[in-house]
């Protein structure tokens, strides 16, 4: 069983920055962060495997978001510069055993969520 923890969110105005953290129990997962704005389906933001030696990013977040993880700590940061208006959404830190994927439904832990509203 892994339990997740999402921390950081909140409101920041357009083109500064914000970071997310995840604070998990149990190892050897990959990590993923996803977000959901109001009426729309669960997106991709990003993922990495249990020793950060994979790390996927959504297309509409590459170059402007970077997930770093601290397995001494179990911890998952998700540094966001840049910021858009269109990056309000709640956001959830998510667990899988072996490698990341793209795919919400492939992930079997979840956090409870944080907010993030970027001002424009």
């Amino acid at each position: 069983q892994v339990q997740l923890v999402e921390s950081g969110g909140g409101l920041v105005q357009a083109g500064g920055s914000l970071r997310l953290s995840c604070a998990a129990s149990g190892r050897m997962y990959a990590m993923g962060w996803f977000r959901q704005a109001p009426g729309k389906g669960r997106e991709f933001v990003a993922a990495t495997s249990w020793n950060g030696g994979i790390t996927l990013y959504g297309d509409s977040v590459k170059g402007r978001f970077t997930l770093s993880r601290d397995n001494a700590k179990n911890t998952g940061d998700l540094q966001m510069t840049s910021v858009k208006p269109e990056d309000t959404a709640v956001y959830y830190c998510a667990a899988r055993p072996l490698t990341p994927t793209t795919g919400p439904l492939d992930y079997d832990y979840w956090g409870q969520g944080t907010q993030v509203t970027v001002s424009s």
